[in-house]
């Protein structure tokens, strides 16, 4: 299968039309969001971008309802009244709200998830750590992917509001081994890189944030893996 993957979104509502415009050119079969949809640079008291955001990602969930979602730490963060760099107070009822509607425009079964599986492809918004899964999941289901990703998928905010969690953890800046190395291909998001590239098991592709006044940092392409031979290409709108 080819997946689309839409990188962090922090308040670029385009993405999701121009996304919806891959999907319908027939080069990908399915999406997958690594969601970061609210916050950005300066952005705190537009809350009319908030809205904008949250309602093309609610109706590309409509349109797409196979589309896969993987929270972030800028999306939980407002979930569990964590503070964090780019969290607006002003903006913390509306997204609450926004993220409660694209969570109910989801269907039965496709629930907003740390971690999402295609075939042996796991995406997540920041990388899942060798480390991370000794230390919170059984030993008996260390070699179970499925079992790993069910198992995580259902911590709450203890476990998971750390650096080496799947939602905080930048393998980019480190070596430390990655969970399933030898089994599973990693797609990850989280940290702002110059261009979509394979490292090991994982592929980063934050293409789309930029610095502080505004400027790209990233190739600006989308992501489309085969999640059977993990080959992967970018593709410009």
């Amino acid at each position: 299968m080819k997946v689309l993957v839409i990188p962090d979104v922090h308040l670029k509502p385009y993405l999701f039309t121009q996304a919806s415009s891959i999907l319908e050119s027939g080069a990908a079969d399915q999406a997958v969001c690594l969601m970061d949809i609210p916050d950005d640079w300066g952005q705190e008291y537009h809350i009319e971008r908030y809205v904008e955001t949250y309602d093309a990602a609610i109706a590309f969930a409509k349109k797409y309802p196979d589309t896969l979602w993987a929270y972030g730490n800028h999306d939980l963060c407002y979930m569990w009244n964590e503070r964090e760099s780019g969290y607006s107070v002003a903006a913390a009822w509306t997204v609450r709200e926004k993220l409660m509607e694209l969570r109910r425009a989801l269907p039965e079964g496709n629930e907003i998830r740390y971690i999402q599986k295609i075939d042996q492809v796991l995406f997540c918004h920041g990388g899942i750590r060798d480390e991370f899964v000794k230390g919170t999941v059984e030993a008996e289901k260390y070699d179970d992917v499925d079992e790993v990703v069910r198992t995580i998928n259902e911590f709450h905010h203890d476990l998971m509001w750390n650096d080496i969690s799947p939602i905080w953890y930048r393998p980019q800046y480190s070596s430390w081994k990655m969970y399933g190395e030898d089994q599973a291909l990693q797609v990850v998001g989280h940290t702002p890189v110059e261009a979509i590239y394979r490292r090991g098991s994982v592929i980063s592709c934050d293409v789309f944030s930029t610095y502080r006044d505004g400027s790209p940092i990233g190739s600006r392409e989308f992501p489309i893996i085969d999640t059977k031979t993990w080959e992967f290409q970018g593709v410009k709108y």
